[in-house]
């Protein structure tokens, strides 16, 4: 069963017994189809969203519909607030406007959660709020649970995540927050096509997990008879049109990495990588800058936000542009007094990592590249809040990357960093299919020593390079990272729909 209680201006549904609740609306339910009402009519024309009747004039003709939020009967007079994806207005149903056996029909039988469409004309209230006045109704669809509860409020956290609905329909925050992601994508594609790239779409199912330092997922196609990965990344068909003879080439869509859940990595992501031919890694970073300066003014974000640190202290981040440089050999050097440029041995760099009292999760079976990489995660990146462009890395790191002409230990690549978290990192692209083959062979044999994110040998992309390769630099993003960043989000799963969870 179920009583009302109000809280401010809001009536709330308050439900001590939710199998009562049910077999109440669907008794309700029963009520319309006996009145020869079709309970869920095939549709309806919305002539107007609520936002844009909101704007009308008094006494302007209206269409339109929504959810019922707040149903609050008094004597001949009946409120309702009605929400659709662009918010909330109050609708007013009158027993002299409808006549006495609609207006029961609709005050005995409506729940919160049903959809209707109202067609009627504006007005303002006594306390001055602009609302409908119902002339005539038509059911839309009736909701046997009820929505989120107001008065109490939908604070469940898994609950958010497993029901996003839920979430989306109790509160506004969020539905701003995914509208807000559907603009930035939107933006995203604005800018690749003002700047002259083509998108693509490549193959999500993938013969090795290449691209990237990552552990795959393993599946199997029944058809084929073959073992396959989900793609790590979208890089090499990327790099292979190339090859082909396009020269800017971009691409959003998932990838897929089987690693352990936190707040910044999730094991199904939203990628982006672009490609083109003549740039550097330098080309990459301007136009890493120049997507941010037009992002945030098609968005209207201000350049400088407040953002929590993996402690939860607040930090101002200034998106202004230009960012500032770091070496990453340096970086590390000062944060942990360990030079990784002098080490060739996993194990001595390991009891280095060790002597100076620094630990992290796997260390022991780490080869000399994962070592590297998590010293920095550990003793750096968190402390880098501002946009920063970390350069200089070491060749062992990213074997898909050029080696820089000023040092051959180092590669020519960057990475974004923001707020602790790696949200872009782009490379001037090796084009040497010799080198190439000589670092595969080199991962390979880390692999087979048990370093899991070791990248295998990619004999098709071999070849595709042997055909002839121009100077290419490539970019990839994370699209969650950057979106939890400009949401003011700690966790990732606060700006996926539906992240992924253990089941119930």
């Amino acid at each position: 069963m179920s009583t009302q209680q109000p809280q401010g201006e809001e009536t709330v549904e308050v439900t001590t017994d939710r199998v009562a609740e049910r077999a109440n609306r669907l008794a309700k339910l029963e009520g319309f189809k006996a009145a020869g009402i079709h309970p869920y009519p095939a549709k309806f024309d919305k002539a107007m969203d609520l936002k844009d009747a909101r704007e009308l004039e008094e006494n302007a003709a209206v269409t339109s519909a929504g959810r019922i939020m707040l149903f609050r009967q008094m004597g001949s007079i009946t409120f309702a607030h009605l929400q659709d994806s662009t918010g909330r207005m109050q609708v007013v149903f009158k027993k002299d406007t409808l006549g006495a056996d609609l207006y029961k029909l609709i005050t005995k039988n409506h729940d919160l959660g049903d959809f209707i469409g109202v067609e009627g004309t504006i007005f303002t209230t006594k306390t001055g709020e602009k609302s409908i006045l119902v002339k005539t109704w038509t059911f839309l669809g009736k909701a046997l649970l009820p929505p989120p509860d107001k008065f109490h409020g939908l604070k469940d956290r898994e609950l958010l995540y497993r029901q996003r609905y839920l979430d989306l329909m109790a509160n506004e925050e969020t539905r701003k927050r995914f509208t807000l992601r559907s603009d930035f994508l939107r933006g995203i594609r604005e800018f690749y096509w003002q700047e002259g790239f083509m998108e693509v779409e490549t193959s999500t199912l993938m013969h090795n997990a290449t691209g990237a330092a990552a552990r795959p997922y393993h599946t199997h196609n029944n058809a084929l008879d073959i073992d396959v990965v989900l793609r790590i990344s979208h890089e090499l068909p990327l790099k292979e049109l190339i090859v082909g003879g396009f020269e800017k080439v971009f691409e959003m869509g998932k990838a897929f990495r089987n690693e352990g859940h936190d707040p910044s990595h999730l094991p199904e992501h939203t990628h982006l990588e672009h490609y083109a031919a003549f740039w550097s890694f330098e080309e990459n970073i301007r136009f890493t800058e120049r997507m941010f300066d037009f992002l945030l003014d098609r968005l209207n974000l201000p350049r400088q936000m407040t953002l929590k640190d993996r402690d939860g202290n607040e930090h101002t981040v200034d998106w202004s542009t230009p960012w500032p440089r770091e070496d990453y050999v340096e970086l590390i050097k000062r944060d942990s007094g360990i030079d990784v440029m002098a080490y060739d041995s996993a194990d001595k760099l390991r009891a280095d990592i060790r002597a100076k009292g620094i630990e992290f999760d796997g260390m022991k079976s780490m080869g000399l590249t994962t070592l590297i990489d998590n010293l920095y995660k550990k003793v750096s990146r968190p402390k880098i809040i501002r946009p920063t462009i970390l350069v200089n890395y070491p060749k062992i790191l990213q074997p898909l990357a050029r080696v820089s002409d000023k040092d051959s230990r180092l590669v020519d690549q960057f990475q974004l960093v923001v707020n602790g978290w790696e949200i872009v990192k782009a490379y001037s692209e090796l084009v040497d299919p010799i080198d190439q083959r000589e670092r595969f062979v080199e991962q390979s044999a880390a692999k087979s020593q048990g370093d899991e994110e070791a990248m295998d040998v990619d004999e098709g992309y071999l070849v595709a390079m042997e055909h002839g390769m121009p100077p290419i630099s490539g970019w990839g993003m994370g699209v969650d990272r950057v979106m939890a960043l400009l949401t003011g989000q700690d966790n990732l799963r606060d700006v996926i729909l539906f992240p992924l969870m253990r089941p119930e």
